[in-house]
């Protein structure tokens, strides 16, 4: 029997594709909430190469790993597409775009953003036909469907894809761990001792971050409670990793740039609970099958938590103004709202989160 679909098409399937090339050369995260809409495009195109346009982690995570994604074309730097990584060679946007065309692509779809840089370079492929979203300040596209900031972003892409005839039969994001996934977490991590937890207290973005001193006593708990406690993190959030394991008080094991990103699936995959503020790790973690705890900002609760909640808990924090000059920093709905979602601080807005409600919330998931 098949299994009905989640989102039906929104238009027919185009013909005779050989050919499928998709936008998304943004982060971790970002990657992961696009992968149920990869999958569609999959079923629905059964026999077409499906090439990703995105940045060199991309390529480096997909090498040889089974999933939707047939092949990566790395996109050069520019403006609302991607930032160069460090030590990346110059490359040129006209040379990347003149090799585009001659791949001679018949779909093109841009699952990028609202489109204002993403869909002149979409068009600018040369595809028979284009797809994707569309903010005010975007051009459109072929077949095209308007970017609203409040949708989760899983159902976004996979309303996306419906334009091209792809219905979704899935909303939770899976990708594959390799054998080599688990051999390099395994040389790092060594067997665990006692069953094993992670904590990932970085982000990006500083406002998403909750304050270091409380993940430590998360940590202090479930090493009572037995565990082995890693605490991951990217060399660029040293410091945060460093004041968790100085807090804490008892034995953690830092990982910080111990793993490339597949080591990393590897590592969360055995792990029996992940407990981050909401950042790429913590999706990841949860794409490989790990139960997750997530640390939300009330807005991100709904565009990039999972509704599913058999093996994963969002807590939530509801502060919307900025903890120092009290602007609303909730985004509008529309650009044109003034004031609205901006000011200068970056300051935690997820600090009201309790530490009883995360523990309680981890000891749920992991005494089941």
């Amino acid at each position: 029997m098949v299994a009905p679909a989640v989102i039906t098409p929104a238009a027919g399937l185009v013909p005779e594709v050989a050919r499928i090339a998709v936008l998304r050369a943004n982060a971790l995260g970002d990657f992961i909430f696009v992968l149920p809409a990869l999958e569609a495009l999959r079923s629905a195109y059964p026999q077409a190469e499906i090439v990703l346009l995105g940045a060199p982690w991309h390529a480096q995570l997909w090498r040889d790993r089974p999933g939707p994604v047939d092949r990566v074309l790395v996109v050069p730097p520019a403006p609302g597409i991607r930032t160069a990584t460090p030590g990346e060679p110059e490359s040129s946007m006209v040379g990347f775009l003149a090799d585009a065309r001659a791949e001679r692509f018949d779909l093109a779809l841009q699952l990028h953003g609202g489109g204002a840089n993403s869909n002149p370079l979409v068009a600018a492929l040369g595809a028979r036909v284009t797809a994707g979203l569309r903010a005010e300040d975007a051009p459109p596209l072929d077949r095209w469907l308007r970017y609203v900031y409040y949708q989760p972003e899983v159902i976004r892409y996979l309303e996306a894809v419906a334009l091209v005839g792809a219905s979704a039969s899935t909303i939770t994001p899976t990708l594959a761990v390799t054998e080599t996934d688990r051999a390099e977490a395994a040389a790092v991590l060594g067997e665990p001792a006692r069953p094993r937890v992670a904590l990932h207290p970085g982000a990006t973005d500083t406002r998403r971050r909750w304050p270091a001193e409380r993940f430590a006593e998360v940590a202090r708990t479930l090493h009572a409670d037995g565990y082995e406690v890693l605490v991951t993190g990217t060399p660029a959030e040293q410091d945060v990793v460093d004041r968790v394991v100085a807090a804490a008080g008892v034995p953690v094991r830092p990982q910080v740039g111990t793993l490339r990103l597949g080591g990393l699936a590897g590592c969360y995959a055995g792990c029996q609970l992940v407990i981050s503020n909401d950042t790429g790790p913590l999706h990841l973690a949860a794409a490989v099958g790990a139960p997750t705890v997530g640390i939300y900002w009330v807005g991100n609760l709904i565009t990039t938590a999972t509704p599913l909640r058999h093996r994963h808990r969002p807590i939530t924090s509801w502060t919307v103004h900025c903890p120092v000059c009290g602007v609303d920093c909730t985004p509008g709905i529309y650009p044109h709202r003034p004031g609205d979602g901006e000011c200068p601080h970056r300051d935690s807005f997820v600090t009201d989160v309790p530490v009883a409600e995360v523990i309680e919330a981890a000891r749920e998931l992991l005494f089941r």
